[in-house]
């Protein structure tokens, strides 16, 4: 029996977003637990589809696990200087306090930048390391969006992607991070390989549930699969709306012997650089959509679900800009559902008014994106809610949601789900809560990129991808890297490169 000091520190940062992340949007839960520290992470996560579930489940009937903590925040702009230090010292003087140790595991996401730090990650574990010394084992698992950079392959001493997105193997990847681990406590250390794409894929196709990702991922599955000398093989795409020096895709490989790292690791760049070309498809103007599926709705009788992309709360939108909304009611959309607003004080002034009643109000663009100004309209208050109520979705399977006071306003055919915390749409439970029925909807405009397509996808006549405002530019072109290693493609087979 070994023992294992166990924790978490989780945050993804569009460096391009509105607003930053404190220590309170880590203290409080939303669609994840709240901070939780000691005993309390041994029941919290049970059932939950997150990578410490998943190490929990596969270790602490064999092994002695100490329990430090666990926290999350929504992606946003930067992590505050102060939520980082405070989260990130309490994290090590736990890791002081739990005396001798055989090693340890960590549930990060791989993409945190900090008003001081391009890479919090790697800064987290250089910090460990100098506590741990070089020779204790410490096992990362991270997103399939992390910017995976230097530091943090030189200070971890495995660092384990999961392989999905939409992330429905989140538990998943925490129990391989759970076998690698074991190997190490056991067998000693391993040689590592990191490769590098030169160019950046957007979130959109970099879903698993299509071509070439699928392809790749399998891959991934098989390198794994076949035992030998390589114990452990990830790809992770990275978050491009991050401006740091190391954003991008990574191949690792930990293998017995350096030749076999690096021969899986250069499989697997290899299958990313010779898919570039496949990295694309269609993205549509926000009126475009509306009208192409208004009318795909009557022919298919299913859903069309319209993805509001560059406003995703997963990639650091706020979730409140209001263009694909506008759109909807400007072309007389029926049956149709806008989720989620992140609108706090109009899912106040909703619950003042109460059901049945009419608000007349600007709803969203409260966050200060330039342009970006709210919908004023009147609306019908039809459904009020307190946010408390659990996912039934793949992707945030088991988890009891706490979006706060939310409401159901309706404007003409189109209806509006109002959130008072930021969560995007990727569980039909979300509207189900307000009385909803996503399958009988002609039209589901969600704020969400990949997520959505766990649960909605098998309801869905169609998915079309749309451009309307927000801070996650399908077209990487349009940000404004400042710090990005020169000469890398800012899009697939893109002329323009960064520096």
């Amino acid at each position: 029996m070994a023992r294992i000091a166990i924790g978490g520190f989780q945050h993804e940062t569009n460096t391009f977003a509105p607003l930053k992340a404190t220590y309170r949007d880590f203290e409080q839960a939303d669609g994840w637990p709240g901070l939780t520290e000691g005993a309390a992470i041994l029941g919290t996560f049970d059932g939950i589809n997150l990578p410490i579930a998943g190490f929990l489940e596969s270790t602490r009937a064999k092994h002695d696990i100490v329990p430090l903590l666990w926290c999350s925040a929504s992606p946003s702009a930067h992590v505050e200087r102060d939520a980082y230090e405070r989260i990130a010292s309490r994290l090590l003087s736990l890791i002081k306090a739990a005396g001798s140790i055989d090693g340890i595991y960590l549930d990060l996401h791989g993409a945190m930048v900090t008003e001081h730090l391009e890479d919090g990650e790697g800064e987290l574990l250089e910090r460990i390391r100098a506590i741990t010394g070089p020779d204790l084992p410490i096992v990362v698992s991270l997103d399939l969006h992390a910017n995976v950079t230097r530091r943090m392959v030189r200070h971890a001493s495995a660092l384990v992607v999961c392989r999905t997105y939409p992330h429905v193997d989140l538990a998943e990847s925490g129990q391989w991070s759970a076998e690698v681990l074991e190997r190490l406590i056991k067998h000693g250390p391993l040689k590592k390989a990191m490769r590098r794409a030169e160019f950046l894929v957007p979130l959109t196709w970099q879903c698993t549930l299509i071509e070439p990702a699928q392809g790749i991922y399998r891959a991934v599955a098989q390198l794994q699969s076949m035992g030998g000398n390589t114990a452990s093989a990830s790809f992770a795409f990275g978050f491009p709306p991050a401006d740091i020096a190391e954003c991008g895709s990574v191949a690792l490989a930990y293998a017995e012997s350096q030749d076999a790292a690096d021969a899986a690791a250069d499989r697997l760049i290899g299958m990313v650089t010779g898919a570039e070309r496949d990295f694309a498809g269609k993205v549509w103007d926000p009126d475009e959509a509306v009208a192409y599926a208004k009318q795909r709705a009557l022919e298919l009788k299913r859903p069309i679900i319209l993805a509001d992309t560059q406003d995703n709360p997963g990639a650091g939108g706020n979730s409140d800009s209001v263009g694909l909304l506008e759109a909807l009611v400007r072309n007389r959309a029926e049956d149709a559902v806008f989720a989620n607003l992140y609108d706090p004080k109009t899912a106040e002034i909703a619950h003042r008014a109460g059901e049945g009643a009419e608000i007349s109000l600007g709803i969203g663009a409260w966050s200060g994106i330039p342009g970006h100004v709210p919908f004023k309209a009147t609306f019908t208050v039809e459904r009020l809610g307190d946010g408390s109520f659990t996912a039934t979705g793949p992707f945030y399977r088991g988890n009891k949601m706490q979006l706060g006071p939310m409401a159901l306003l309706r404007i003409g055919g189109t209806r509006i789900v109002v959130a008072s915390r930021k969560q995007q749409a990727a569980d039909q439970a979300m509207l189900r809560h307000l009385g909803i029925e996503p399958s009988a909807q002609k039209l589901l405009a969600l704020k969400s990129s990949v997520h959505f397509r766990a649960d909605f996808q098998p309801i869905a006549g169609e998915i079309l991808i749309v451009a309307a405002p927000g801070a996650n530019p399908v077209d990487h072109r349009s940000f404004a890297y400042q710090h990005l290693r020169k000469g890398v493609r800012l899009m697939p087979l893109s002329t323009e490169v960064s520096g």
